[in-house]
């Protein structure tokens, strides 16, 4: 990375080049996001995940560049037309878009008009006409006439051609229009001949037009999608004169004969040229920005539901509801354990049902029972409701997306060989409840139902942006290393899939982990890989206390050295503020630990091993509301926000449908982000304003509820 390269990455992402030098150095030694966040503060100056991210990603693209500049300057090389003014232009380009540009007139192609003319003998032709100063250009085509080129015509249409592919290939040429399509391109959209009715899903799209600028990314993905699936024709452009304008600025200057060629040569540029070129660009360009806006949802969304309340470890009943094949019945323990398995007949068979729910919740002391909210699910809960247990349970529903796709995975398979999918999805279902995030890292992420347009956007880049939310959500609130499974542990900094299946080996070959320490021992697992996920592991009841904390093992001299010229024990220290007031954090300071760092050591003193969820808290439907006919228009009914997208929010309020809550109802202010208003989980009231029963669409609004 060179000075400039280093200012490009600091100036985009707003910090200094120190942070950004620094952040790239650990980086490009092994160092993950989540631990250079948390532990390397004083080198970044306490850049958050969000902004190594950035640096991250624009590092990649400035080395991509780099490889792809090799590239050209060995292929201009090669035809031996490389220049010293040609070579500077192209090590001081550091953008894809620059350099190609630069490439553009050396780039192997095959035949066009222009090379057909230049093989006439037709190139100095062009160039006199094109610099506009021969009075009589007719008379200079004459020369030009061979058996290759009957007539004056002919030779005037070959630099035309030409002088057409210079203008296209000409980088000041293409960055004006380039300005005028930022400035004012409109999207249109028609649909497409004989689709009318097939196509009547994008009825709001056969005949459409907005300014590119302004159009948000589900429009995009939806015109898009529909040109994809062929309902719709969908172009980019600004208005030509515009765009013609800007390239007679550049090129008219001359003698009104050749001036006239050159301007028809200009017409046939952008028209033939130049315009498919760069609205190609452009749909490129937005395309990307609608990814990018629809994924940033997405991983909002995915964030929220991954860090949605845990109830912990407790004794849980998992009901997944079913009406004609009954509803399966699981009993897990505290860690999650499946202990028993059956089938209930609530609405065929409800007294067998009953004693049989009553004599689990008795055998197994059942703290909570989950309920899955697809079919059957609201009245599973009414069911269960009704039962005189001896010690009452809290009753929960729970979200089922994503339930059945765990359920025939091979993951689920690998962990119940001898139990068919109902009873897995039961399972899940019941865990889910008990730990959000653990059980669904075991799900794709686009399988959890939390997006907008996620099948039509860049598949690499969702991945890739949704593993990294993963990761960060399981590193945010820590893994315990005695219970978490292999692919809670993938998801750790440092560690992935190969290292987390070996400590999972290693701890049913020897027992629980004593201590952090103890995972050196694991095969494979070297240096790096502890300092990277040492301090995101706990271990419940170590003998060091600081094990089950997210204090790195790297800082734990410092923390001993705290509890020593207090003469107590670094268990003393954690349980009292009084000792931890007396502590002045100056003194412990050193080249590698600065106050950053310290000042974490002592919040998690205070508050070893906290998880940054909240509180689960009970949710309850309307009870007199279980299908979409019981809704009219003006009622007032609690909900839990269920989706997040650009245009609104999507709340469950009981009746298998969800509702919509458009960006313009969610509050009495303007709102421009529904995320600065909702968040996914959250228990909302909601005004029923429309039910339109054909079309399954229910709209709500949270106006002054």
């Amino acid at each position: 990375m060179n000075k400039t390269q280093l200012s490009i990455i600091a100036k985009t992402v707003g910090v200094n080049v120190n942070q950004v030098q620094n952040t790239i150095n650990l980086l490009e030694e092994g160092g993950t996001v989540p631990f250079i966040a948390r532990y390397r503060k004083e080198a970044t100056g306490s850049l958050d995940e969000v902004q190594i991210l950035d640096i991250k990603e624009l590092l990649g693209k400035l080395k991509e560049a780099d490889k792809r500049r090799e590239g050209i300057i060995k292929s201009i090389e090669e035809q031996g037309k490389m220049t010293p003014e040609l070579l500077e232009k192209l090590n001081n380009a550091y953008y894809l878009q620059e350099l190609e540009d630069l490439y553009l007139p050396y780039k192997q192609k095959r035949k066009t008009r222009a090379s057909i003319a230049i093989e006439k003998g037709l190139e100095p032709l062009a160039k006199l006409i094109f610099e506009q100063k021969e009075a009589n250009v007719f008379k200079k085509a004459e020369a030009f006439l061979n058996d290759k080129v009957a007539n004056v015509e002919e030779a005037l249409q070959g630099s035309r051609d030409i002088i057409a592919e210079w203008i296209n290939e000409n980088v000041e040429a293409r960055n004006a229009v380039r300005k005028v399509f930022e400035r004012e391109a409109m999207v249109y959209a028609k649909v497409k001949k004989g689709k009318d009715e097939e196509g009547i899903k994008y009825k709001d799209y056969f005949d459409f037009y907005e300014p590119l600028k302004k159009v948000p990314s589900h429009r995009l993905l939806a015109l898009r999608r529909g040109e994809e699936e062929g309902f719709l024709s969908v172009s980019i452009s600004p208005e030509e004169d515009n765009a013609l304008g800007a390239l007679d600025r550049i090129f008219l200057k001359g003698l009104p004969d050749a001036k006239k060629i050159v301007e028809e040569s200009i017409t046939d540029c952008y028209k033939r040229l130049m315009k498919p070129s760069i609205e190609n660009e452009y749909a490129g360009f937005s395309k990307e920005k609608a990814d990018t806006e629809a994924i940033k949802i997405f991983a909002q969304n995915l964030r929220q539901l991954l860090l949605a309340s845990p109830l912990g470890q407790k004794k849980v009943l998992a009901i997944d509801p079913g009406y004609r094949t009954g509803c399966k019945t699981v009993v897990l323990d505290a860690q999650g354990n499946l202990l028993h398995d059956t089938v209930i007949y609530p609405f065929d068979k409800s007294i067998e049902a009953q004693n049989t729910v009553l004599a689990i919740a008795e055998k197994y002391q059942i703290d909570a029972i989950a309920i899955g909210n697809g079919t059957a699910g609201r009245e599973t809960e009414d069911f269960v409701k009704k039962l005189a247990f001896k010690k009452v349970p809290q009753i929960f529903v729970v979200s089922e997306q994503g339930a059945s796709i765990y359920s025939a995975s091979p993951i689920a398979r690998e962990e119940f060989p001898d139990k068919d999918v109902t009873v897995r999805g039961a399972v899940s279902i019941g865990r889910r409840l008990m730990d959000p995030l653990a059980e669904l890292v075991k799900i794709d992420p686009k399988s959890i139902g939390v997006g907008q347009y996620q099948h039509d956007v860049d598949q690499n880049l969702l991945k890739g942006t949704l593993d990294t939310v993963v990761e960060s959500c399981v590193n945010a609130v820590g893994v315990n290393l005695n219970t978490a499974s292999k692919h809670l542990l993938s998801y750790v900094a440092g560690l992935g899939p190969s290292l987390a299946a070996n400590i999972v080996k290693y701890r049913q070959e020897n027992g629980e982990f004593k201590s952090r320490q103890q995972i050196k021992k694991v095969a494979r697992l070297g240096e790096k890989a502890f300092e990277q996920c040492a301090g995101f592991l706990r271990i419940h009841n170590a003998e060091n206390p600081l094990d089950n904390s997210a204090v790195h093992p790297e800082t734990y001299p410092i923390v001993e050295k705290m509890a020593k010229d207090l003469k107590c024990s670094v268990k003393d220290l954690m349980s009292s503020a009084e000792l931890r007031k007396r502590l002045n954090l100056n003194a412990y300071a050193n080249e590698k630990v600065g106050l950053l760092t310290l000042q974490d050591i002592l919040k998690e003193l205070e508050k070893p091993s906290r998880d940054p969820r909240e509180q689960l808290i009970a949710f309850e439907f309307d009870a007199n509301v279980k299908k979409v006919e019981d809704l009219y228009e003006g009622m007032v009914l609690p909900g839990i926000v269920t989706n997040i997208t650009a245009f609104g929010c999507f709340v469950d309020v009981g009746v298998k449908q969800d509702g919509l809550v458009h960006i313009s109802q969610l509050a009495n202010q303007y709102v421009s982000d529904p995320n600065q208003v909702v968040k996914l989980q959250q228990q909302v009231q909601v005004r029923v304003m429309e039910v339109d029963i054909a079309r399954k669409r229910i709209a709500l609004s949270m106006k002054a509820v």
